[in-house]
């Protein structure tokens, strides 16, 4: 983070600036239509030292009038505060992200991997599917999140978007036996603009419980959502998955669901979104609920905003703890991957690596639930992925 010095402390015992003939006659001053001192320079544009001294003199003792010294002292103290606050937060990243993780915190063979739309709209081949089998065989993935939508903002799903589902889920049988294709359906919600998914409006979430359905009836093994920015403790959500369990399980598929990052600290998802209009994080709580109503759920950790890979790492770590404490055991939890490179105020390419996000990964499941048998990493996403990504996961979680 920048840091930058906001002024220079005046000495409050400076001798008062001696008038001259020059000052006390109205000279070197300019009174227009602002009423503002003029700087320090002479009417040919010189600035001279003492001149410079009396000015900042003079300036001075505008920047010590007692009734800004209080103001001053506050946002003195503020800013101390948090620069307090972010070195604690970082050291404590930094101690999450030391020691060795446990023997046996590696693949359980439940891992996913969030794929492209080129899968279902006619662009891949069957060569393709024989390079992606070669791909994951040796892997610990096991179901594949390829992208069907988006969702229309009414909830609906035109049969358009996906005409080759069919002909890959047979496809990823043949080449892939035990693999499942699950539809990958997201949309956009009206949470923080004023264009989007409404899941207040009853005729909404019915409709998208229609769309699960249509999925499922196309051969899809599950359905499962990203829907975004969905802020924390929304009931409408709740009553979505509620019913999509219902439709999910009547075609013995699975359900899941991308899922936002859990509070680092107690209620920062009302601290924050008491300031900006995205909260970001989810309450522990919230997320309990959330994965007490799905097959899987997967944690997008990333685009986090940390610059370092200890911090981000030792992010991981902590989020890794928080959601296996909440998640129940029969549920998958899945810890996200970052699959791809950018580098902005959101992701960090240099930090968020997938080394230290599978060392962060076995570092929360060794130190919280080291046995926790239905748990895996999800890889976001294929079309975005370099070699070095999937070494890194190879090397770290699958052998």
């Amino acid at each position: 983070m920048d840091e930058q010095r906001t002024g220079t402390e005046v000495d409050t015992e400076a001798e008062p600036v001696a008038e001259t003939p020059a000052t006390s006659a109205g000279a070197g001053t300019d009174r227009g239509a602002g009423g503002g001192e003029r700087g320090p320079e002479d009417d040919e544009g010189r600035a001279s030292p003492s001149r410079v001294r009396g000015w900042l003199r003079t300036v001075g003792r505008g920047w010590r009038h007692p009734r800004l010294r209080w103001p001053k002292r506050v946002v003195l103290a503020l800013v101390l505060v948090s620069v307090l606050s972010l070195l604690a937060a970082g050291t404590a990243l930094r101690v999450n992200y030391a020691g060795d993780p446990a023997p046996g915190t590696q693949t359980r063979n439940r891992d996913a991997l969030w794929m492209g739309h080129a899968w279902v709209d006619g662009r891949k081949k069957d060569a393709d599917v024989k390079a992606l089998a070669k791909r994951l065989r040796a892997t610990g993935i096991r179901d594949l999140y390829v992208h069907a939508g988006p969702l229309e903002h009414d909830g609906t799903l035109p049969e358009s978007a996906y005409p080759k589902a069919r002909w890959l889920v047979e496809a990823v049988h043949r080449e892939l036996p035990g693999v499942r294709v699950q539809a990958w359906l997201g949309d956009v919600l009206a949470t923080e603009g004023e264009v989007g998914m409404r899941l207040e409006r009853a005729a909404t979430r019915a409709a998208v419980v229609r769309s699960a359905g249509q999925i499922l009836d196309a051969g899809f093994e599950g359905a499962h959502f990203d829907l975004e920015p969905l802020h924390s403790d929304d009931s409408n959500y709740l009553s979505l998955l509620d019913d999509l369990r219902r439709v999910t399980r009547a075609h013995d598929a699975q359900l899941s669901v991308a899922a936002h990052q859990i509070d680092p600290l107690p209620n920062l998802h009302s601290v924050v979104g008491a300031f900006t209009a995205h909260p970001k994080w989810w309450s522990q709580s919230f997320f309990g609920q959330v994965a007490r109503r799905v097959d899987q759920i997967a944690v997008m950790s990333y685009d986090t905003a940390l610059p370092l890979e200890s911090l981000y790492g030792g992010y991981v770590a902590e989020q890794t703890s928080l959601a296996l404490e909440v998640t129940p055991e029969s549920t998958d939890l899945l810890m996200g991957l970052p699959f791809y490179y950018e580098d902005n105020m959101d992701h960090h390419g240099s930090a968020e690596t997938v080394a230290a996000a599978v060392r962060g990964t076995r570092l929360g499941l060794s130190r919280t639930d080291r046995t926790r048998e239905h748990f895996g990493v999800a890889l976001y996403v294929d079309f975005a992925a370099r070699e070095k990504d999937w070494t890194a996961y190879e090397e770290g979680w699958v052998r």
